[in-house]
């Protein structure tokens, strides 16, 4: 899948451009077919004018309310109980906004890196799943890639879809899972908000203010962002100041904008001869005359598919922003910018990886007044302005610093009502695992205050993964692993335990509803008080019997046992050690709800782990409800990733 990055490039004259010719505006997860929060005051905002009068209608209740100088507004109806569908009605002096199919139940979050962001399609019995998922009763949202410098206040385009065989196959398949699960469980419509980016450091998903709250970043407190990257030594104050971008700096998209430098180019067509194999921002421009009878009318720009981004400008004015490679795009050019004679079209194209280019096909490129069309395609021409090809080019990452994840693709939906979060993550910090146990806790805790209140909040530990070793040793795995149990001490947490599903090849485990499921059960027990165990057995305290070790364990139901019923009357994955912190493979068994560790050479043991490993995949330590423990250690000696 092909990475969406977001540069943020405003200058003055654009933003003043544009709210000439403000209308009321909404956020783009305000949308048809969206799920707002139960039981919750129900908040929604958006732009338009400043002064503006803005009334909003909602379930027999009409909202007014006036825009500040900023031309921002917001408006809260009252919480109602689980039902729909809705209609919403926000009107300004220009516009009339109408939102349809709207329910109102549970909305879940669902973030992480690739194993969250991992869709159906590509997943165990993906086909008979796709084919039985329409439920009407839940709505997905994927929120766009975005790297950001700052706090966005919006995300890319996108909207809420009901969830059918034709959106369930690219919607992430733990979420899917989770919701569905729940769904059936509650009765009540479930709403899925899908953001995360495989490959991602949980430092980039915690907010500016809560990323200075760690050890890495305590030094900036009191900084800025960008004062605090410069600072250490990145290039993302040079990215996120437009210094890269030639064109924005220039204003290439202004019609007075010499060409004489330019090169011919058919459009549309993937990018090909000098053009081929580049990566970066390209500026397209095209002029095209056009008829007295068209002057200063609204109208509408269809330009098919680019790959990846654009910015689209019309006689210097922007009229549209695309960040999703796979949207065709269509914006409305406001009246007054068309005009008699030549109007220059102007469009920054960014491609991030394999073939760019605006893809079209022709009969998609034209603009459209009140039915008359006018054709786009023909020779067109471009320039380059940060390509691959020139020296210095480094495109930024989702890894570059704190915060950018959490700016463009959680920060935004701040404000909007949610139940609680689903998460995904961690292999990308095992090396760093120890940190991971206050980072962790505080993205947590700085999520929820964001938000304002202590929303439940659930995450999948680490998969097994990797060969599997012959002898007891150390793991960073093992240590993310007990990182993220740590996190279990703050309030409304749990999390799914999976090291019998993943895969030592593979670091994307094809099993997701295994994983949905277990989410979900931590979810009926903690957030919804069903009579579930929620989790797996839960270690609780050792003693030492000569040469055993006595564990005990809480949360095991009618009792522990193993995943095979106790079959062989055994249970795997334990390892004990002396005074010497020399750990061998060990016995147990299960007496009760205690677990009897020994080994034979070991007369004086005072340690035991289980499942210690990066792949622990024979694990079979469960409760009555067959879920498993988590791997743990009753030792506090010094990891390998301790500094």
């Amino acid at each position: 899948m092909k990475h969406k990055l977001q540069l943020f490039f405003i200058s003055l004259f654009l933003y003043s451009s544009v709210l000439s010719y403000a209308t009321v505006k909404l956020p783009k997860f305000f949308s048809d077919n969206m799920v707002l929060q139960r039981e919750m005051p129900i908040r929604i905002w958006g732009t338009a004018d400043k002064g503006e009068n803005i009334s909003a209608t909602f379930n027999g209740n009409t909202v007014s309310t006036k825009t500040d100088k900023q031309g921002n507004w917001q408006i809260e109806f009252p919480a109602i109980e689980a039902g729909g569908p809705y209609e919403m009605k926000i009107q300004g002096k220009n516009n009339t906004i109408h939102l349809k199919n709207i329910l109102i139940g549970d909305v879940w979050i669902c973030s992480g890196q690739s194993n969250m962001e991992w869709i159906l399609v590509n997943t165990i019995d993906a086909d008979n799943e796709i084919k039985n998922s329409t439920n009407s009763n839940i709505r997905l949202l994927t929120v766009p890639k975005c790297i950001q410098a700052t706090e966005q206040v919006d995300i890319e385009d996108t909207q809420w879809v009901e969830c059918t065989p034709e959106t369930s196959p690219s919607f992430s398949a733990v979420g899917y899972y989770f919701g569905k699960f729940l769904q059936q469980e509650l009765g009540v419509p479930v709403g899925l908000i899908h953001s995360s980016w495989g490959g991602t450091g949980i430092q980039s998903w915690t907010s500016w203010e809560g990323a200075t709250q760690t050890n890495q970043y305590a030094a900036y407190k009191g900084m800025d962002i960008l004062k605090a990257s410069k600072k250490a030594n990145t290039d993302m104050e040079k990215a996120f100041s437009g210094q890269i971008d030639v064109g924005m700096n220039k204003k290439w998209y202004l019609p007075k904008t010499s060409l004489n430098d330019w090169t011919s180019y058919d459009v549309p067509k993937v990018w090909d001869g000098k053009l081929q194999n580049i990566d970066g921002i390209v500026w397209f421009r095209y002029d095209i005359e056009l008829p007295q009878s068209v002057s200063k009318k609204e109208a509408v720009i269809h330009l098919g598919n680019i790959d990846d981004k654009d910015i689209t400008f019309v006689n210097g004015i922007q009229v549209g922003e695309t960040q999703n490679w796979s949207t065709d795009r269509i914006y409305t050019i406001p009246k007054g910018v068309l005009q008699s004679g030549t109007n220059t079209i102007t469009i920054r194209v960014w491609d991030e990886m394999a073939g760019g280019g605006i893809i079209g096909p022709q009969e998609k490129m034209y603009i459209d007044v009140n039915g008359q069309k006018f054709s786009l395609a023909g020779k067109w021409k471009y320039k380059k302005s940060y390509t691959s090809d020139m020296e210095g080019y480094n495109p930024p990452s989702p890894n570059m610093f704190a915060s950018v994840l959490y700016n463009g693709m959680i920060h935004p939906l701040v404000g909007y009502g949610i139940k609680g979060a689903i998460w995904y993550q961690g292999e990308h910090n095992a090396g760093e695992a120890f940190e991971y146990r206050s980072m962790f806790k505080n993205m947590i805790q700085d999520w929820r205050k964001q938000w304002g209140y202590e929303f439940p909040f659930y995450w999948v530990q680490l998969a097994n993964f990797m060969a599997v070793k012959e002898n007891p040793g150390e793991s960073a795995w093992a240590e993310l692993r007990e990182a993220q149990n740590m996190a279990l001490e703050l309030p409304q947490t749990g999390q799914a335990v999976i090291t019998d599903i993943g895969d030592a090849a593979d670091i994307h485990p094809r099993n997701k509803r295994d994983v949905g499921y277990r989410l979900a059960q931590n979810a009926l027990r903690t957030t919804y008080g069903k009579n579930v165990l929620g989790w797996g057995p839960v270690y609780k305290s050792m003693k030492i019997d000569g040469n055993k070790i006595i564990l005990t364990f809480d949360n095991t139901g009618k009792g522990l046992t193993t995943a095979d019923k106790n079959r062989y009357g055994y249970v795997n994955g334990f390892t004990i050690a002396g005074t010497d912190k020399k750990f061998e493979w060990a016995k147990a068994y299960i007496e009760g709800n205690n677990v009897v560790v020994f080994n034979e050479k070991i007369q004086n043991p005072v340690a035991v782990r289980y499942g210690w490993s990066d792949n622990p995949y024979d694990n079979n330590l469960v409760n009555s409800e067959g879920l498993l423990a988590s791997p743990f250690r009753t030792d506090n000696w010094k990891g390998i990733t301790q500094p």
